[in-house]
C-alpha cells in the first residue's frame, strides 16, 4: 500500500465544510437565550397574531407581521399590530380599509406608506387567489407585494410549520460573519443563508432565526458588542476580549 487509500477517505469525510468550534457556539447561545426574553421573544412574528382566530387568519396575521416587521424594530411592529388587530385583523377589514386609516394605523414603521399600498395589493391577491387564505409555498410567497426571501421562510414556518429555509435578517447575517459561520464572508442576507443552509444540519434552521435574533438584540449589538458578557468570547473570532 502506499496510504493513498488512506487519504482519500479522509478527504471524502472532510469535505463537508463546517465552521470551528459552531457547536459550542450554538450552545453557549442557546445558554445565553435561555431566559427568552429579548423583544423578538415577546414581540416576534411567532407572537404578533391572535391565536384565538381561525387558522387561515392567523395565518395571514403572520404574513403581515412579518411585512411589517422589515426595517422595523420588533417593539414599532409590535404595537402596529396590535392596533391592526383592534381595528380588526381580517383580509375583508383591510381591504374595507382605506389608506389614510391603514397608515395611521401602522405608523410609524418604517417605509409605512410603501408597506400600506403593499398590505393592500398583497390582501387583494390573497381574496383573489387563495380564497381569503395565503399561499402554501415558498414560490408563491415571494411573489406577493412587499414579501422576500427572508419573509417566506419565516412564514412557511410560523404559519404552516414547514421549515423551507433559515429566516436571516440583519441579525442572523452580523453575527454569521462574526462568528465565521460562512465559507467566506457575505455581503447579502440571502447569501448568508445559502451559506448557513449548506452546513447547517436541517433540524437546527427553525430555531436559528430566534435564537440569533434575539442574541443580536441583547449581546452580540451592531455597534459595540458586548463582548465580555458573551460566553463565545473566548472562541470568537470578532470578539473584543476587554
Amino acid at each position: 500500500g502506499n496510504g493513498l487509500g488512506k487519504t482519500n477517505e479522509a478527504e471524502g469525510k472532510k469535505q463537508k465544510w463546517e465552521p470551528k468550534n459552531w457547536e459550542q457556539h450554538l450552545s453557549n447561545i442557546r445558554e445565553m437565550r435561555k431566559e427568552r426574553d429579548a423583544p423578538v421573544d415577546q414581540m416576534g412574528a411567532g407572537k404578533c397574531f391572535d391565536s384565538d382566530a381561525p387558522p387561515e387568519v392567523r395565518r395571514y396575521q403572520v404574513l403581515l407581521s412579518l411585512m411589517l416587521s422589515s426595517q422595523t424594530k420588533d417593539q414599532v411592529t409590535s404595537a402596529a399590530m396590535m392596533r391592526l388587530r383592534e381595528h380588526g385583523l381580517t383580509v375583508d377589514n383591510i381591504l374595507g380599509t382605506d389608506d389614510v386609516t391603514l397608515g395611521q394605523l401602522i405608523y410609524p414603521v418604517g417605509f409605512w406608506k410603501r408597506k400600506v399600498s403593499y398590505i393592500k395589493q398583497t390582501t387583494a391577491i390573497l381574496k383573489q387567489d387563495y380564497a381569503g387564505d395565503i399561499p402554501r409555498t415558498l414560490a408563491e410567497l415571494v411573489k406577493l407585494p412587499g414579501v422576500g426571501p427572508k419573509m417566506a421562510h419565516l412564514v412557511m414556518d410560523i404559519a404552516w410549520q414547514d421549515v423551507s429555509g433559515i429566516g436571516v435578517d440583519t441579525h442572523v447575517h452580523r453575527i454569521s460573519n462574526r462568528l465565521k459561520w460562512a465559507k467566506k464572508e457575505t455581503k447579502l442576507p440571502e447569501e448568508t443563508r445559502l451559506a448557513l443552509e449548506e452546513w447547517l444540519p436541517r433540524d437546527l434552521w427553525s430555531e436559528i432565526n430566534w435564537l440569533l435574533v434575539g442574541f443580536g438584540q441583547q449581546v452580540c449589538l451592531p455597534v459595540n458588542p458586548r463582548c465580555s458578557e458573551c460566553l463565545n468570547r473566548d472562541i470568537c473570532p470578532a470578539s473584543r476580549k476587554r
